[in-house]
Order: C-alpha cells, then structure tokens, then sequence
C-alpha cells in the first residue's frame, strides 16, 4: 500500500493537516486514527467555547470536529478507524495493523505525526495513600460521562488546576455533584483565565493554590483526602493538614505528548515540550516527517492546533513537490530569562515565509514587560506585552528579512 502522505491521527491536528495538504496539491493522502471514529478528544468535549478564531463563532468541541470531518470526507480523503500504527522506520514506511486487515505495511513520501496527548496518571506524581476505586483522570472522567453515560461521583475532589479539570469541575455541578475544591500545588492556575472564572468562580468552588494532597483515605471506594500547604520547593507543610470527605479524586496534573513512535523513529525531543524539535516547516531531524498539535507541545485552544497544524500539511505537502530547500545551515532558536521552551526550535531562512511566527510558554505571570529577541546579546526587536501567563501560549512575529541581515547561529528570547 502506498501513500505520498500519511497521516498519524485523527483529531483536531490530523484533520486540519490532511484538508490542508490536500488543499496544496497532495491527492494521495490517508489519515489513521486508533479510535473507533474521527474528532480525537473534542468528541468527549460537549462545552462550548471552541471556534472563536477559527469560525467566529462558538462551538462545541463535538461541532468543531463535525466541521472538519465532513470537509475531509467532501475532499476523499482517505481514512482507517480503530487501526494502530506500532513501527514507522526512517524510509517512511509504516507498520500498521486492524481487525479487517490484520498486519500491513504502507510507504508513503511524507509523514506528519498527529498523535495528540494523554494524561498524567496517579503513579506519575507518588500521591502516597490506598488505591480505592473513585480516583480518576479528568479525561477519563469526561469521557464516561459525557459519552458514555456514567456518573463517576457524587462528592468530589480535584487535583490540579488544568482546563479539563477545571471544566469538569463545572460539568459535574451540573450533573448534580459537589465539587469540595479544587487543589493546585503551584501558587498559580494551569487552566485558562476564563475557565478560572466560568467553571470555579461561577460555580463557587473554592481553588487552593500552593495546595496538594498528601494522603487518600478509603479501601474499597474513596472515602476522603488529606490536603496540605506546600512551601516554595513544593513540599508539604506541618500544622497545615486538612481533611476532605469525598468519594472521588479527580486528576488534572498535566498532559505528556504521545511521542512512543517518534523515538523510535529516532526524532529528537525537546526535554521541555517532551515533543519533537521541529524547524519553521514543521519537520524534525528526520527529513519529510512533520509534527503538529498536541503531540508536538500542548497547546491552550483548539484553533491554535487548527493554525499550526494546517502549516504542516502546507508544508508536507511542499516536501513531496520537491518545493522545500534542503540547507544544512539554520539558526537555533534559546529560551532564557523567564521562557520555558520556543517552537520552533530552529528555522531555516530558506523555507521561512516572509513572517516567522515564535511560539512560548513563559515561567511565572508577568505584567508590564517586555519579550526580547537577541543576537550575540544584543536585542534585535522587542514586543511589550500587559501580562503573560504560563497557562496561555504565546506568539511573536519576526521577519524573515530582519533575520537575512544578522545571520546567526542563534536567537535567543527572553523576558525584561
């Protein structure tokens, strides 16, 4: 079986990227998906709250992804549900297997990986205690309820502050559920501002920030949790113990990008993003493989998946033409003072549009300052920004031509 493009997932970055390669030239497309239908994690995502950029309008995250699967299917695309990909090689050739087909091999010209994420589990962050029944994942939690019908809870507890807990918060108030508080062990939120404000504020369920759990009580079913106060290296302080009845743990720790193929493949990984290093095409080390959405960072919105992933299908699609130049030189884009990662992590002027667009999560909040792009040291440009959040993504534009002028090695970016 060959293709001049497979796709690795069928979600928001899957979807977005096969309609825009296609869109720029490329017939021969297939998009594999593990699940049993398209739309990845927006089918369990019922609120409201996705499309604004995109649509200009606001959509359920069930609606959203109708809009692009009815687009692929207009287009002929191709697709294969509940089929697992185990093995991509660096010739690009795919080993892959289902229940109708069994055991196959694909070989396709270009790749993008669009795996999305998964979540952090109890085992990942040592909460101590028993392992009764009622501790769940916020996703997991999600899925039974929303798609599947089951109330997982009735008095509820939550650990963290992401933006699936943080709407779960809200979903299981309106399912009739108490949701005692939530906790977070940073002294800041995970989730977007506005879910802060429209699932916990609205709803008055209290947020404990520099706050964790110490202990799970209960040995069939959770019976309650034991929160603390942490200091500042995180670890729990004496006198500060509080018990909480509940019978469910909901976890919202964090999300880890599905990268198991990629090592394998031998693409590099970035320590921070725990995603593939990519250049401004999207592609990583190894030539004509591209990656976009979750499984290359974790994004905020759902349309910044939707941007960036129709960039790798453009630029997928400009690979298998022969239209992207192969120049061994690039420039290195740095974190420093205040930033945590930098997407792109390098960029190759040759193939660069005339506005390379940079995307950052900084460190801490921050009003009134200044990002700074530098070479050797010396400030190039800067952006004044009002405030800067760790949980919202950011973006900066630089000009392919600025950057002829210099030519270095490196750019390096950083809060002032």
């Amino acid at each position: 079986m060959n293709y001049d493009l497979v796709i690795v997932g069928g979600g928001p970055a899957g979807l977005a990227a096969a309609i825009s390669a296609k869109e720029n030239g490329i017939n021969s497309i297939l998009v594999i998906e593990r699940d049993r239908e398209l739309g990845g994690i927006l089918n369990q995502c019922i609120h409201n709250g996705f499309g604004l950029h995109i649509f200009k309008e606001e959509l359920t995250g069930p609606e959203y992804a109708e809009a692009f699967i009815d687009k692929l299917k207009a287009l002929n695309i191709d697709f294969k549900l509940n089929t697992f990909v185990l093995n991509i090689n660096k010739e690009k050739e795919l080993s892959v297997i289902n229940s109708v087909d069994g055991f196959f091999k694909i070989k396709s010209k270009a790749v993008i990986l669009a795996m999305g994420c998964r979540e952090r589990p109890r085992g990942a962050i040592n909460i101590p205690g028993n392992r009764p029944s009622g501790i769940f994942t916020a996703g997991t939690a999600q899925r039974f309820i929303n798609m599947e019908g089951y109330m997982v809870g009735k008095k509820v507890v939550i650990l963290g502050s992401g933006d699936i807990g943080l709407i779960m918060a809200r979903r299981f108030t309106l399912e009739g559920a108490k949701v005692e508080a939530a906790a977070e062990i940073m002294s800041h939120p995970n989730g977007l501002n506005r879910n802060i404000a429209q699932c916990l504020e609205d709803f008055n369920i209290p947020l404990l920030l520099e706050h964790t759990i110490i202990d799970i009580k209960g040995k069939d079913r959770v019976e309650g949790v034991v929160l603390a106060k942490v200091d500042k290296d995180w670890n729990p302080i004496k006198g500060t113990e509080k018990y909480i009845d509940c019978d469910t743990l909901i976890l919202s720790v964090g999300l880890i990008p599905e990268n198991e193929l990629s090592r394998e493949m031998g693409i590099e990984i970035d320590p921070v993003t725990q995603g593939p290093k990519v250049d401004e095409s999207l592609e990583t080390n190894i030539e004509g493989v591209f990656s976009c959405g979750n499984v290359l960072h974790v994004h905020d919105l759902v349309d910044n998946v939707t941007k960036e992933s129709y960039r790798a299908g453009k630029c997928a699609a400009k690979y298998i033409k022969n239209e992207l130049k192969k120049i061994s030189k690039s420039i290195n884009t740095v974190p420093s003072t205040g930033i945590s990662y930098i997407i792109p992590q390098r960029i190759n002027l040759a193939n660069a549009e005339d506005n390379i667009h940079i995307f950052m999560r900084v460190k801490d909040i921050y009003r009134n300052i200044k990002i700074i792009a530098a070479v050797n040291g010396i400030p190039i440009k800067e952006f004044p920004k009002k405030q800067l959040y760790p949980s919202e993504m950011e973006s900066i534009s630089l000009k392919r031509d600025e950057l002829f002028k210099f030519n270095p090695d490196e750019i390096s970016f950083y809060i002032e």
